[in-house]
């Protein structure tokens, strides 16, 4: 439904209007726009910018492949719901396509008319096939034959030969060739194993500086190599995405690891979801291919630009320091040698880290303490996305041939790692360690790791719990939070979470935590509620909420009655967000700002005002259905009064300080960037800033 433009004629009891509502999927697409305006936004060094550019098409394929491909699924089978704002499948469909299409064409835009230029002011130059000279030609020839002609391999398509298999994100040119009187097809991919961009030698290329040819230009060049004896008529390229949504049904589960792997080969064959074609792509080719692939005509999208702009993660990785963000130096709380403090500090209070401004190094001493430390009798902990290379494998293996008890959690179904985590926990399983694959019908998300040491006084235990990923990459551009303590009442719980986990438990209450599936929304239920009744009674109240998303409409309604009781609500959402702020009567004292700069956002933080006797919660869930109904999610309060104000009123009033990369939501679903009056206010850069100074205080101390 379209958002009304006289708001005041909507009625304000009636919370379940589908105007008062963003479209899921809309709302994606527009923060997917604020990814691809960084890529035009100058105040990004230039190299940067061609990261965001990657990024929003790495994002937008991945659109296609989940998102789109659920749609369009759902139209398949005949389930024609509708969405949060009133719109039908077919209609959903209809306008994501048209939003899509518009970014397709932006992306292209800022690529061609903006980035690249900018690039060949740098020294940074891309030939087309028609800037070849001879020396070029003759060169990319050569390369063609020793290192391009080998891996190819041509397929026909003709009743002797099958239509191939083309997966998923692949680059294939569509061949046509002249064979015994007759125009026949063969498809030939570009290899994915080269790379997509070839550097020319220097000296070779018309330009100075570094020069790029394009591998699938080389590959068209040189077909007739591959059709030795024929004419061929033409050579088109087409790019297809696939539906990677795995359904696993949970009655044909009987080994989840055996199920999702079974999963991940049927997923090869998922219904296109995005088929891209170049512009003169010959309508009788461009048939071949629709008939195929089983899809109708709406799922092709013709296009004279290049294609597969996530591949451009290979000219962002050039070695330019002046053209990209000047490194920092994370604060590290504990280095590798001193794992023998750990656990005393965390015994004596609760210790926060902040990453990247925190180094991951600290985490990673955390369990290397637990592993050397003869006084540790058992290590627990969830991994959710580990990463190709993780030091933490390495030591849960180690405490293993310890002999110590291990017992590690690994969500097979995390989403784009699938194989990665079966590779993992088969490895870890081999070790000895007690693997647990997850939950048939629910993820496993949330972030904990439970150490159990045996000590003068008796067993005590001490708990690492943290919004992000176990994952020392990613931990370098997503900005996540960790709680190392051995506070009783938490400690309590995680062990409560991991014996549901690892075996069998009822359990529906915690003591500290709010743990999805069985009291998470509950929980945050009550904490709305209750600021309601504080404004109600005049005493004060607010909210501040900081995720990634915020789709759960019987929470977006919660959050629409605090507003109308009184409750100032601040809203820091990184992605979706489905709920209109400053609707009179309705949301008008709700705010929605989105921050999208040099580090991804990623954690997660509730505060409460409570009555003037503040709460603070951190955790894994974001504010979706998902989160709070179909997933093991953990989030946990910060009782220790210095961190928690450090944590309003340092990172989130940072956040809802920045002017510099803060977009602000109107009502109508829109986002604009914000203003600043006086010097731009960058809330990422005050932060790094911030830590770096408290590195240099504590070294000085």
């Amino acid at each position: 439904m379209t958002a009304p433009q006289d708001w005041s004629a909507l009625d304000p009891n009636d919370l379940a209007n589908s105007a008062l509502y963003i479209n899921r999927e809309l709302s994606w697409l527009e923060f997917n726009r604020r990814v691809l305006a960084q890529a035009s936004d100058v105040s990004h060094p230039l190299l940067e910018r061609v990261k965001f550019l990657a990024i929003s098409a790495t994002n937008l394929d991945e659109f296609f492949m989940v998102r789109v491909a659920t749609l369009r699924k759902k139209l398949r089978a005949g389930i024609d719901d509708t969405s949060i704002d009133g719109l039908s499948t077919d209609e959903e469909l209809e306008v994501i396509r048209a939003r899509a299409g518009e970014q397709m064409a932006e992306q292209t835009r800022c690529w061609q008319e903006q980035l690249q230029p900018q690039l060949a002011a740098e020294s940074i130059h891309f030939l087309d096939p028609g800037d070849y000279t001879p020396a070029v030609d003759q060169w990319l020839t050569e390369y063609f034959e020793a290192q391009v002609f080998p891996v190819l391999t041509p397929l026909a398509f003709d009743p002797g030969h099958p239509f191939p298999f083309i997966s998923n994100l692949s680059m294939n040119l569509a061949v046509r060739v002249r064979h015994a009187g007759r125009t026949k097809f063969a498809r030939v991919k570009v290899p994915g194993m080269l790379p997509r961009l070839v550097t020319l030698p220097a000296g070779l290329s018309p330009h100075a500086g570094t020069t790029f040819v394009f591998l699938e230009d080389i590959i068209r060049r040189n077909i007739r190599a591959l059709f030795p004896g024929t004419t061929v008529e033409g050579a088109h390229l087409f790019r297809v995405i696939r539906d990677t949504d795995m359904v696993i049904q949970e009655d044909e589960a009987d080994d989840l690891l055996e199920s999702v792997d079974r999963g991940l080969k049927q997923l090869r064959y998922g219904q296109p979801s995005l088929l891209q074609v170049e512009a003169d792509m010959p309508r009788r080719v461009l048939d071949i291919l629709i008939e195929n692939f089983e899809v109708d005509h709406d799922v092709v999208v013709r296009t004279s630009a290049r294609m597969g702009l996530g591949d451009w993660n290979q000219i962002s990785a050039l070695h330019r320091p002046a053209l990209k963000d000047a490194l920092f130096h994370p604060r590290t709380l504990w280095g590798p040698d001193d794992a023998d403090q750990v656990f005393e500090q965390v015994a004596d209070q609760d210790v926060l880290v902040h990453h990247p401004f925190d180094s991951f190094t600290s985490v990673e001493t955390f369990l290397r303490a637990a592993v050397a430390d003869p006084h540790v009798v058992a290590i627990k902990i969830t991994l959710y996305r580990i990463g190709a290379d993780s030091p933490l494998v390495d030591l849960l293996i180690q405490a293993a041939e310890q002999g110590k008890q291990v017992a590690v959690l690994v969500e097979l179904k995390a989403r784009f790692d699938e194989r990665n985590n079966i590779a993992w926990a088969t490895r870890l399983e081999s070790a000895g360690v007690h693997v647990v694959y997850g939950l048939v019908n629910i993820k496993v998300h949330c972030k904990l790791c439970l150490v159990v040491r045996k000590e003068a006084g008796g067993i005590r235990r001490y708990a690492h719990l943290a919004t992000g990923n176990y994952n020392r990459v990613t931990s370098r551009v997503y900005t996540d939070i960790g709680l190392f303590t051995s506070d009783d009442a938490i400690v309590d719980d995680v062990t409560e979470v991991f014996n549901t986990l690892t075996g069998y438990s009822n359990k529906r209450s915690y003591r500290a935590l709010l743990v999805a599936p069985v009291g998470l929304r509950q929980g945050v239920r009550a904490l709305i509620e209750r600021e309601i009744e504080h404004a109600v009674a005049g005493r004060p109240a607010g909210i501040i909420i900081k995720n990634n998303a915020v789709a759960d409409q019987p929470t977006i309604k919660l959050l629409y009655r605090a507003s109308q009781a009184g409750v100032p609500i601040e809203l820091i959402v990184r992605g979706v967000c489905c709920l209109r702020p400053g609707i009179p009567g309705v949301s008008d004292r709700i705010r929605v700002r989105s921050i999208v700069g040099r580090l991804l956002e990623h954690s997660r933080l509730y505060y409460f005002e409570n009555g003037g006797d503040p709460e603070l919660y951190i955790g894994s869930a974001d504010l979706m259905e998902r989160n709070l109904d179909r997933r093991v999610e953990v989030l946990f309060p910060i009782t220790d009064p210095a961190l928690r104000v450090h944590l309003r009123d340092v990172v989130l009033g940072a956040l809802l300080r920045d002017t510099a990369r803060a977009w602000l939501l109107a009502p109508g679903g829109r986002y604009e960037r914000a203003t600043a009056s006086d010097e731009p206010v960058d809330a990422q850069r005050q932060l790094i800033e911030s830590y770096a100074a408290s590195a240099r205080d504590d070294q000085s101390a």
